[in-house]
């Protein structure tokens, strides 16, 4: 897997204040998409070790109270990055207690493959669907346009 941008602090891409990782790959190339530079499989920075390092130190960190992880792009649940995201998430469960986690994807939850799942099976929240241009809001939170859907499995409290 390869990542696009990471940013260790972040107050824009889900609630709170988190770390998010823009990771790279996306086949559904939405018109009107604002991250095209994260098309590309093999853009940006090559995943590792010392990045998912960072992110679990990151998330760790009491200096800075973050709420916990986002994991957007390209496409996060994108076939070729779903055992790398897997991991990651795996890791942030077993490493970081009490941090959320939400994915961005351009999947529709109800046409998830197996292992697309096993990854949503370990998240707070998925948004889903496709960015459509004619349908876009500028005016919607954490997501670009209205036939997207944020659904909410874990979180104990709700955010608007």
């Amino acid at each position: 897997m390869h990542y696009h941008k990471y940013y260790p602090v972040d107050v824009i891409n889900g609630p709170g204040t988190r770390a998010t990782l823009f990771v790279s790959g996306c086949e559904h190339q939405c018109p009107g998409c604002y991250n095209q530079s994260t098309w590309r499989l093999d853009g940006g920075h090559p995943f590792d070790q010392a990045m998912s390092d960072r992110i679990i130190a990151d998330l760790n960190d009491t200096r800075i109270k973050r709420r916990g992880l986002s994991l957007s792009g390209g496409d996060p649940l994108h076939p070729a990055n779903v055992p790398d995201v897997l991991a990651l998430v795996q890791r942030v469960r077993a490493e970081c207690p009490g941090k959320d986690i939400w994915c961005w994807t351009g999947y529709r939850l109800e046409a998830l493959t197996e292992a697309q799942r096993e990854v949503v099976s370990l998240i707070d929240a998925l948004v889903d669907g496709r960015f459509e241009k004619a349908l876009a809001d500028p005016g919607l939170v954490w997501r670009g346009s209205s036939n997207q859907i944020i659904h909410r499995f874990r979180l104990e409290d709700e955010l608007a």
